[in-house]
């Protein structure tokens, strides 16, 4: 491990401290079933045919209520017990790990058994297709920026010419990325038209890979269908990828379906699974439509869209975390050279304000930290580890009303100063107090090199130190870590030290 993914790792550990509440990942609630079934066959020192019965109907049970398609549930429990009820199985030395193993290897086959690269060959021409809400003209736009840090050159063309302001949206969005952008004549209604008209502008661009917005529906109808049919006969695309709403459940299997046999879905972008639906539609799309699913959108914003990995998705259910992802996010989002600056002021006892700053916005580059708690093994299943963007801004506004002298150094925050920046930030004084109090708790654990390789290490090499099958709790620590202050919640609300 490099020394910056270690500074990370410290510091991502330091400002758990600071926030306030974890939000509900997707298919947790299949996470937390799934998690229950299996500890159950662990904790059996043999497993006979009528222990896997009742492991396979709770699974069923879990698998069906995440909103996963009846058929492929059916086929992927029918998989599970025939190789789970084998000889060679039950009569392992520890039956209920080879159990949760080929549970594993047949959800990633379910869910496409290996990434599907985006096809660039040809004339380079990506067709988004999909219904209104799912999220098109902003996964457009996502998908130039993942196309741009490819080193590709992305080129937008508007042919939404129905919703209002469709059009606007994406030019402003492309603006913000700098990419060229094709739309239509004011007045246009024609996409048919509009799209023969971006040929040609294409052509004048020099090469590039071009994404076409196209429009969408309330639902699937046959003016949509046949609309598109005449846009792929004239755009000839290399890709067409459907965007589809995860948290619509089964309803956006039958709409991948539908537009599948219409136009030809050669892929799909699920959308929305930031938020807490039940998500089995992810589960069911490969089966049901034969189409990939071939990134994920896990954000409102434009860098918020990943390159869907069956194998870390399963991994990520199963509650074995996605470490690999992680550290690619950091790779790409943190400056090396200023992680080892931080790491070095950390070991030398000079960490300030201005640093603590500093690292709490390099976290927040790296996405919602609730997500990224999710790729540790064994965190994603706890709720309350005190996780809230809110709860940033606060101390963000808290560091940013002291002056720079007080941001050096601390200790010179009297009782006069505290109240000014409690006035300039909008925060309670108590809340500043909170805050300095705890960051001064920190500042004595940083010192304490022993805790603090401890912590890091039991974070990288698998799962925190002390929380032996997910149920223990964060270890007593030398150097005061078991005293650290309990946050309870939010910004404004009561808190024990």
């Amino acid at each position: 491990m490099t020394a910056a993914a270690r500074a990370t790792a410290k510091e991502a550990l330091a400002q758990g401290r600071f926030l306030a509440r974890v939000q509900v990942p997707m298919l947790s609630a299949l996470s937390e079933k799934l998690e229950l079934t299996f500890k159950k066959l662990r904790g059996l020192g043999r497993i006979s045919e009528s222990n896997i019965a009742d492991a396979m109907r709770e699974i069923r049970l879990a698998v069906l209520e995440a909103d996963v398609d009846f058929t492929v549930t059916k086929n992927l429990i029918e998989a599970v017990r025939t190789q789970a009820v084998g000889e060679e199985v039950l009569r392992t030395v520890s039956p209920g790990q080879q159990i949760v193993k080929i549970f594993q290897d047949e959800l990633v086959n379910i869910l496409g058994g290996g990434t599907t690269a985006l096809n660039l060959g040809g004339n380079q021409r990506i067709l988004m297709v999909g219904l209104n809400g799912a999220g098109k003209t902003t996964t457009t736009a996502k998908l130039a920026y993942w196309l741009k840090k490819q080193g590709k050159r992305p080129l937008l063309i508007a042919l939404d010419l129905y919703r209002p302001a469709a059009v606007q949206q994406l030019k402003v969005l492309a603006d913000s990325l700098g990419a060229p952008i094709y739309c239509p004549e004011a007045g246009e209604k024609d996409p048919v038209k509009a799209a023969k008209a971006s040929l040609v502008w294409l052509e004048q661009q020099g090469g590039g890979v071009a994404l076409f917005d196209t429009a969408g529906r309330q639902e699937v109808d046959d003016a949509l269908l046949d609309e598109l049919k005449k846009v792929v006969s004239i755009v000839a695309p290399s890709e067409t990828l459907l965007v589809a709403d995860a948290a619509t459940g089964q309803q956006a299997v039958s709409v991948a379906s539908k537009f599948h046999s219409a136009v030809g879905v050669s892929g799909l972008i699920m959308t929305k699974l930031d938020g807490d639906a039940r998500g089995g539609a992810l589960l069911s799309m490969r089966q049901v439509t034969g189409c990939p699913v071939k990134f994920l959108g896990v954000g409102e914003k434009v860098d918020q869209l990943e390159v869907f990995h069956p194998d870390r998705m399963a991994q990520r259910i199963l509650g074995m975390g996605d470490v690999v992802s992680l550290v690619e996010k950091a790779a790409q989002e943190i400056d090396e050279k200023e992680a080892m600056n931080m790491a070095k002021r950390m070991q030398e006892a000079k960490f300030d304000f201005n640093d603590f700053l500093s690292q709490m916005r390099m976290m927040k580059r790296l996405g919602p930290l609730e997500g990224l708690l999710g790729m540790l093994p064994g965190m994603g299943k706890i709720k309350d580890l005190g996780v809230s963007t809110d709860r940033m801004k606060h101390v963000e506004a808290i560091i940013l009303s002291m002056t720079a002298k007080e941001r050096t150094n601390p200790d010179i925050l009297n009782g006069s100063r505290r109240k000014r920046i409690a006035n300039g930030s909008g925060r309670p004084v108590v809340e500043v107090n909170q805050m300095l109090k705890q960051f001064d708790m920190m500042r004595k654990l940083m010192r304490n090199k022993g805790a603090m390789a401890q912590m890091a290490g039991g974070l990288m090499g698998g799962g925190m130190p002390g929380m032996s099958g997910m149920g223990g709790g964060m270890p007593k620590m030398g150097g005061g870590f078991s005293k650290m202050p309990k946050f309870r919640g939010g910004g404004g609300g009561r808190r024990r030290f």
